[in-house]
């Protein structure tokens, strides 16, 4: 049996009852305190693949308010390797909430404006990084490789240990983790789950192609999959204030904190889905918490959020 590394948590909520629903979430929040959620899970194999290929540091991608390049840079920090995150944007959000930490932790910030940073999967341009910074092992925009796809998929084997469920819900960025765990429940188990993955940023059926591609080969024949692309709010980062208020309701019954940008979507659309009777009664679904609390701090800095109403912010431990 593998030994969980996160814990699975009942929620309970007024409408899981009047539907009949049993619904729970994988704690992958609490994995740590900084490198949490799907970033420690795809960051696992990465790191471990440079250190064993001598690679001189790390070079990756993200937004100024990246939860991945935050990740990256605290678990780069921790295991002595030199980092670089190229972002997009300017250099004045050096010190914004997110990109401050990252430097603290030694990361080197190579700032790029929107039009070279939409060239990030151009051979051509990754080439032009690999001259300025030779020897320094590429991770892609959110962690999204092939060696990330086994370090998600170890999820379905905790999972399996932990609950019996019929449905498994995340959200998704670059598409990495919902083909980690499509390709962990093709060999963890022999009854297939439905793996319905929420896509936080608009126009996301692109993704469909990406995660194919990320799939392992035995999780090529699993169908038993969905990316809903209806559920971005607006598009990535973008959300209302009735969203905001919907997931600080959501937060407060539950008593688990999820953030707007991207578990937040999740639960909404899992909200929206029920009341719309897509769940069967006696269905039992199981939430991916996969982290990004930090990004709280960046929506605070920017008044987009109240401190008040946020308050597992204050118990992050940045040293």
């Amino acid at each position: 049996m593998y030994k969980p590394l996160s814990k699975l948590q009942k929620l309970e909520h007024p409408l899981f009852d009047k539907h009949k629903l049993d619904v729970r979430v994988k704690r992958d929040d609490l994995l740590h305190n900084i490198i949490s959620g799907n970033k420690w899970r795809k960051l696992k194999y990465n790191l471990k693949h440079l250190k064993a290929n001598d690679h001189q540091g790390a070079l990756t991608f993200g937004g100024s308010y990246s939860n991945h390049i935050h990740a990256f840079a605290y678990a780069c920090k921790q295991q002595n390797i030199p980092c670089i995150g190229v972002i997009r944007g300017e250099a004045n959000y050096a010190d914004n909430f997110t990109l401050s930490w990252a430097r603290h932790w030694g990361m080197q910030c190579h700032f790029v404006d929107r039009k070279t940073y939409r060239r990030r999967f151009e051979t051509s341009f990754i080439n032009e990084l690999k001259e300025l910074y030779p020897n320094y092992f590429i991770i892609p925009e959110g962690g999204s490789n092939s060696l990330a796809i086994p370090g998600v998929a170890e999820i379905l084997l905790e999972l399996d240990s932990q609950a019996d469920f019929d449905t498994l819900m995340t959200p998704v960025g670059s598409g990495g983790t919902l083909a980690g765990l499509i390709s962990g429940d093709s060999v963890a188990n022999q009854k297939r789950h439905n793996i319905l993955g929420v896509a936080v940023l608009k126009q996301a059926e692109y993704l469909i192609n990406d995660i194919k591609s990320l799939l392992t080969q035995e999780a090529k024949a699993h169908d038993n999959w969905q990316l809903l692309t209806n559920f971005h709010r607006g598009g990535y980062g973008k959300f209302s204030n009735e969203d905001a208020k919907r997931i600080i309701s959501f937060n407060q019954q539950t008593g688990v904190y999820f953030e707007p940008v991207y578990s937040g979507k999740m639960v909404l659309a899992l909200l929206d889905l029920i009341a719309q009777d897509y769940f069967k009664p006696q269905e039992r679904i199981v939430l991916l918490h996969t982290g990004g609390l930090q990004g709280l701090g960046g929506m605070i800095e920017q008044n987009r959020l109240d401190p008040k109403d946020w308050p597992p912010l204050l118990k992050v431990d940045h040293q």
